[in-house]
């Protein structure tokens, strides 16, 4: 691994159906406290609109963790908003996309587990923004807006509290996640609204409760394998309730459990179309960090000791074996390691991060967040299944000046469903 002597470039620009594109990489030290040690490779997309010069930046910030920064193939949603405005930086945050990758295929390249923890302790919000913020100077620009969704909204949290000098302005979507306390309470809170989601998916799709209590049940007697050569668990197919999180999504999951049942020379058996909808949407290997990291977005000066895991116990019908299982939501469990091909060699690894205490530091200052004075506006989505609506409101209400939007017409993928008219609506409170 090279050392960390900051370096940037530029690719040419090129233009995507009306969209300016131009690529940028970075690199940035490992560990920010120490400069002069190892550097790792950041890399980040502007997007702007082609007859528009010089126009000031929004970062961007992805949900994740692990995520990396969309792809877009033009001007559509909040970007097609955003772009009227602001010149785009679309970054993928260190570990994820062509940032330097951070998956079973690289990792191993660090040394053993306890070299890869360590290294995995610097993958955190408050290292995303140092590295933010390297790059801003680097782009030539003083405070710039940051637009922050899902996880990206914690760290534009974390960015409030340790660089609010380098934001003008900060947008936030469904990410407002709890300043402090165990990541037990986000668990806690979110099977009881992914509980409510439940009932209000199988009123509207009665048939699909007996269709998914069916499903589960037959996998659990039957061998049925996905593309990627694994068998197919209960617990994965509980992994569907993602789709529960959101507007348009929440329909979606229909169309593919109608799918679910196909007659063969073997009797009644899952169709290939299922199991290929099933596999790409419970497996991690396109974003690894994702399992690896996801309660330590949470935890500080602790570890998390496998916090989803504890809560499931305490919620029975979301167990695989329940009368009439429910479906699950976002959370990260030990089986994850045991049942992914794409996780499997990490699994020594994921329980040393569990148990970990060492590298997760604070992720926000409380006290300067409560002297805030960078304008920020909130949409908070009322029957949010991932991030709980009464942690987001406890948040806003400690940061000072941060005005919240609060509704239920949205869930959690809102600026999927009317990215135009939330971020307009966002800027239009913080520029009020």
């Amino acid at each position: 691994m090279a050392s960390a002597e900051f370096e940037s470039a530029a690719g040419a620009p090129y233009e995507i159906r009306g969209l300016r594109v131009q690529d940028h990489w970075f690199s940035a030290p490992l560990d920010h406290s120490n400069p002069a040690g190892p550097a790792i490779k950041i890399f980040a997309r502007e997007l702007s609109d082609p007859k528009q010069e010089g126009l000031p930046w929004l970062l961007f910030l992805q949900g994740g963790p692990g995520g990396k920064g969309n792809r877009p193939a033009g001007a559509s949603g909040w970007l097609k908003e955003a772009i009227k405005d602001f010149r785009v930086l679309m970054l993928d945050q260190r570990g994820t996309g062509l940032s330097t990758p951070a998956n079973r295929q690289t990792l191993p390249l660090l040394g053993g587990t306890e070299a890869q923890a360590d290294y995995l302790s610097h993958f955190r919000a408050t290292d995303i923004v140092a590295d933010a913020e390297l790059i801003r100077t680097a782009l030539g620009s003083g405070p710039w807006s940051i637009f922050g969704q899902s996880y990206g909204g914690f760290c534009a949290l974390t960015y409030l509290s340790f660089a609010p000098d380098g934001v003008k302005e900060a947008l936030f979507t469904g990410g407002l996640g709890p300043l402090a306390g165990p990541a037990d309470q986000v668990y806690q809170a979110t099977f009881k609204q992914l509980r409510l989601r439940n009932a209000e998916y199988f009123a509207k799709y009665p048939q699909d409760r007996d269709l998914f209590t069916k499903i589960m049940g037959h996998v659990a007697a039957v061998p049925e394998f996905l593309p990627t050569g694994e068998r197919l668990t209960r617990e994965r197919l509980q992994m569907l309730g993602n789709y529960l999180g959101g507007n348009t999504r929440f329909d979606g999951l229909h169309f593919v459990l109608e799918d679910a049942f196909i007659d063969t020379a073997d009797g009644g058996r899952l169709s290939d179309s299922f199991l290929a909808n099933v596999a790409g949407y419970v497996s991690r290997a396109t974003n690894p960090l994702y399992a690896l990291m996801h309660e330590s977005i949470y935890v500080q000066g602790a570890a998390s000791n496998w916090a989803a895991q504890r809560v499931l116990a305490a919620n029975p019908d979301f167990h695989p074996n329940a009368v009439e299982p429910l479906l699950t939501g976002e959370a990260v469990y030990p089986w994850y390691f045991e049942q992914d091909p794409a996780l499997v060699t990490l699994r020594e690894l994921a329980e040393l991060l569990a148990v970990r205490t060492e590298g997760w530091g604070a992720l926000y200052d409380p006290a300067q967040l409560a002297r805030n004075t960078v304008p920020a506006a909130a949409a908070v989505y009322v029957d949010d299944i991932f991030v709980d609506r009464e942690i987001s409101l406890a948040t806003a209400a400690a940061v000072k000046g941060l005005q919240v939007w609060e509704t239920a017409d949205f869930h959690h993928d809102g600026i999927s469903d009317d990215g135009e008219g939330i971020f307009a609506r966002l800027l239009g409170l913080v520029r009020a």
